[in-house]
């Protein structure tokens, strides 16, 4: 049997309510479910409240408005964090992501957290909506 998590897309405000959302709608209030994009592709393999074998479907209600609020802009933001921290062997490379952010190109943190879904929950696993 299928599971079904619904996301309620108009509640995303940014990375940390998308971590909210994902949580509650994964394992109730207050519920975790990663809050980095690491923690969040591990925890889509199982274990953390989805089931072993795969079975569920991540539903995303209003995912236009998520889609807007992990813009760009916020994913500047999380680079932004993010640079001073990571290792110095990835700092150029985190540095020309960040730059491409702030210009309004690359790929936004929901780009992002689409395709982890796609790949780590596999096709099928999600509906935009």
């Amino acid at each position: 049997m299928t599971v079904t998590y619904v996301i309620d897309g108009s509640g995303v405000t940014g990375l940390d309510s998308f971590w909210d959302a994902i949580g509650e709608a994964v394992n109730g209030p207050g519920g975790y479910f990663g809050r980095s994009l690491d923690a969040f592709a591990d925890c889509l393999g199982g274990g953390f409240g989805t089931p072993e074998d795969g079975a569920f479907v991540i539903q995303w209600r209003d995912h236009a408005h998520s889609a807007r609020a992990l813009g760009h802009e916020e994913t500047a933001r999380r680079l932004e964090r993010l640079l001073p921290r990571v290792h110095p062997s990835n700092r150029a490379r985190v540095g020309r992501e960040l730059a491409e952010a702030r210009a309004g190109r690359g790929p936004t943190l929901f780009d992002q957290l689409v395709g982890i879904i796609t790949d780590r929950a596999g096709p099928g696993s999600l509906r935009l909506m």
